[in-house]
């Protein structure tokens, strides 16, 4: 039998490299003897690696420790900028990016207008391409590392191919995300991954305030789900699981993005928002326009007691409430997170929310949470998920991952 040692030294070797750099990035500076006492290494083992993390730029001396016993310990911690996940973003109305590092902090986020059901999407992946490379320039304007970029869509995503089977918002079937973006930026398909908003959105969140069983619904003009369960995203048999704004709410209703009737992005995606709320003319409708400005218009009316938009949205908070509350029947999760556009209006749709689940749901104990990420939850969640490489094997950063196509 051929000897293994080897390679399980190696294996060995990169899990206690992972081991330090979630200490360093949960607990920030420490000394090596509190690294030796929080991993359970020895303090010989703890300066090895951390002389190798060093090497690899990973991590720098923070100073000392004050206080305590004997003499001050130096401190050790994450390079701001070393590794970067880049998170990308494909939306009816925008495509964008958010860049986070190691420590969690975000380094470079960009949103651009692009209506990408008209342009299409060859002309969208170009747009995204170019968020992209500013993405890219920032990472290495921060002496940093791309860990790799991970795309959010809202569709139903083969993830193993970085393909967009169908986004019905988009108007988008069968499209090659990952190649197209590899061959416009020269980024290597294995540093690419492809993703559903919602699914995303979900990790972020997850992220933000860690539960074992969470569900988060994105409020956009289409309706997703992600789905939390022990600790793990829910991906269903064949990965297109959570696509919960297609539930069936009325089938007399109006005619989906999906071409079915009734679906329950109808009743709650902003287009039904907008329609209600608004004339086609109106500021709100306006797809150049930023949707933090369009919800800051809402909420401003909503705030001056504007009787057609408060009557809008009490409509849209007493039907999200309804499919808020199936959900909770069926998943019992212990937090529903609600995203995108719900939570830019939390007064009007979260609180409704509360009250309709508290009326409806068997089981009691859910909790209803507004996202403090919004409109960012899928992009963050896709810089995170790209990080989550250099997190499980920290010695990817020696290897160049993110060589140019040559």
């Amino acid at each position: 039998m051929a000897d293994s040692r080897p390679v399980d030294q190696a294996d060995l070797r990169r899990g206690n490299l992972a081991l330090l750099v979630r200490i360093l990035r949960e607990h920030g500076a420490l000394s090596r003897a509190q690294l030796a006492m929080r991993s359970g290494l020895s303090k010989a083992a703890v300066s090895s690696l951390v002389g190798d993390l060093e090497l690899r730029g990973l991590v720098h001396a923070a100073g000392v420790s004050s206080g305590g016993l004997g003499r001050p310990g130096r401190l050790v911690a994450l390079r701001p900028g070393s590794a970067c996940g880049i998170g990308l973003d494909v939306h009816i109305g925008h495509v964008g990016a958010v860049v986070t590092d190691l420590r969690g902090e975000t380094l470079f986020r960009r949103r651009v207008a692009c209506e990408v059901p008209a342009v299409g999407p060859e002309r969208a992946l170009d747009e995204l391409a170019a968020v992209a490379g500013a993405a890219l320039a920032a990472v290495s304007a921060a002496g940093g590392h791309p860990a790799g970029l991970t795309v959010s869509v809202p569709g139903l995503v083969d993830t193993d191919a970085g393909m967009v089977r169908f986004a019905p918002r988009l108007r988008w079937r069968d499209v090659s995300v990952a190649a197209g973006l590899a061959a416009r930026t020269g980024v290597r398909l294995a540093d690419l991954a492809v993703d559903n908003d919602a699914n995303l959105g979900a990790m972020a969140e997850h992220a933000a305030a860690p539960v074992p069983d969470l569900v988060y619904v994105t409020g956009d003009f289409g309706i997703g789900g992600g789905v939390i369960t022990g600790g793990r995203l829910v991906r269903g048999a064949i990965g297109f699981a959570g696509e919960i704004g297609h539930m069936p709410m009325d089938p007399l209703g109006p005619e989906c993005s999906c071409g079915r009737r009734g679906c329950w992005e109808t009743q709650v995606g902003l287009g039904a928002l907008l329609q209600a709320g608004a004339d086609p003319g109106d500021p709100v409708c306006d797809p150049t326009l930023d949707l933090d400005e369009r919800m800051a218009i809402i909420r401003a009316r909503a705030e001056r007691g504007d009787r057609r938009t408060r009557h809008a949205l009490h409509q849209i908070g007493s039907a999200l409430g309804t499919g808020v509350s199936i959900v909770v029947n069926m998943l019992n999760p212990a937090v529903v997170v609600l995203g995108g556009y719900f939570a830019a209006l939390p007064e009007w749709l979260v609180e409704p929310v509360r009250a309709e689940v508290a009326a409806r749901v068997l089981a009691p104990g859910v909790r209803i949470a507004g996202s403090t990420l919004g409109f960012a939850a899928p992009a963050t969640g896709g810089a995170l998920a790209s990080l989550r490489r250099v997190l499980a094997d920290p010695t990817l950063i020696s290897r160049q991952i993110m060589e140019r196509g040559t």
